[in-house]
């Protein structure tokens, strides 16, 4: 064999950033480096107990066999009632899909749908795999720009704009990684006005972070605002963020059956049925008591604004405050140009200095004019002062 014989789809993407800094701290630990990763999207919280408890039992009475490839039927009913109960979408086990997390739904659901040539409209900046999966199944990637004056979210005049006759998708993240962003009901309403204009546009609102808002206004998510758009619309959503299950790899679609059934039909052949401990796991955690997700965002609130405080004093950066999710997007531009030849190279700056993170131009930061990083915030309030003295002291170091 003369060389690897990679195809021209694999050749379209690059590796996730996130993954790769994440990776890379692991790496330096290893080699006794003493590194703080906030890299990764992942709350530091304990899974819930009755979450374990629910999976010890479900090995204990040998739940260990293949399940139907889109789940069981009690994962399905636990999706539904998220759904109908946290976010108000009229969803039933029928409209309902159990995945390998929500990436994997995500996945199936822009590659059983795209061809080549069409387009997705994807806000900017984005989580890294949107636009890696569009690019993947052959469609071209349309960014939609925001900056932090407008708190990372698009104007419904400028999704119009955007849209043209090849558009097949638009991406929604609410609240948003690497933003924070939340869209209130008035924007995305606005939202759902351009979609009546443009039928041949489905939606994917990924509502993964959904218990994570900050603000007194409830969450809100375009299917239950537009039950008329239910039927172009993809909500995505899982236990990874909300419950501490992120390694369990349990996500949760619901959408127009059609749509459905074709994520599990590819579903069927990619991956087949997602673990079946985790299932139980999900039951329990979509069943089980709920109240402790206050006391957690409540801890990631003071969590958030210590973050923002310390990164908004430090001369050369800044943040806005974010309205949901457990990151931050910094602003570093009067670093790069100078010191550093780009927000990557400032990143390793960082790293040098015992801190990970991921720069922003791994999210699309380049389309929006902003060069700096991504702090994850779910981490300990001393870890994260610590890891804020350390960038301090970087920064200053230049």
């Amino acid at each position: 064999m003369s060389g690897p014989l990679i195809s021209a789809a694999l050749e379209r993407i690059q590796p996730s950033q996130t993954s790769a800094m994440t990776d890379r701290a692991t790496a330096l630990r290893e080699e006794g480096r003493d590194i703080i990763s906030l890299s990764v999207g992942e709350p530091d919280f304990a899974t819930p107990p009755h979450v374990v408890e629910a999976m010890a039992k479900a090995l204990r009475d040998g739940q260990t066999r293949y399940t139907p490839v889109g789940g069981t039927s009690a994962c399905k009913r636990a999706a539904a009632l998220h759904f109908t109960r946290d976010l108000g979408i009229a969803a039933t086990p029928a409209n309902v899909t159990i995945s390998a997390g929500g990436k994997q739904a995500i996945f199936h659901a822009l590659c059983a749908t795209l061809d080549a040539g069409d387009e997705v409209v994807i806000p900017a900046p984005w989580w890294v795999s949107y636009p890696e999966i569009a690019r993947f199944a052959g469609a071209n990637v349309i960014p939609l720009p925001t900056t932090p004056a407008s708190a990372f979210r698009f104007t419904a005049e400028a999704l119009e704009a955007a849209i043209t006759p090849r558009t097949r998708w638009l991406l929604l993240n609410s609240p948003g990684n690497p933003t924070g962003a939340v869209f209130p009901a008035d924007e995305l309403l606005a939202i759902g006005e351009v979609l009546d204009r443009h039928p041949q546009v489905l939606v994917m609102s990924d509502d993964i972070y959904a218990p994570l808002r900050y603000s007194d206004e409830p969450h809100a998510t375009l299917a239950a605002l537009r039950p008329d758009l239910a039927d172009r619309v993809l909500t995505v959503s899982g236990v990874s963020k909300s419950h501490a299950m992120t390694g369990l790899r349990i996500g949760f679609a619901t959408g127009p059956e059609w749509l459905i059934r074709a994520m599990e039909r590819l579903q069927s052949h990619s991956s087949g049925n997602p673990c079946s401990i985790s299932q139980a796991g999900a039951v329990a955690a979509m069943q089980g008591p709920q109240d402790f997700l206050g006391e957690w965002r409540d801890i990631f609130r003071t969590r958030r604004d210590l973050v923002c405080a310390a990164v908004n004093a430090i001369p050369g950066l800044s943040t806005p405050v974010p309205d949901g999710a457990f990151y931050c997007l910094t602003d570093a531009a009067p670093l790069i140009g100078g010191a550093f030849r780009d927000d990557m190279a400032l990143a390793l700056h960082l790293l040098d200095h015992g801190v990970a993170i991921v720069p922003a131009s791994s999210f699309g930061g380049a389309h929006c004019g902003l060069s700096g990083f991504r702090i994850s915030f779910a981490a300990g309030a001393d870890t994260l002062r610590e890891a804020m003295r350390r960038i301090e002291t970087a920064v200053k170091s230049i």
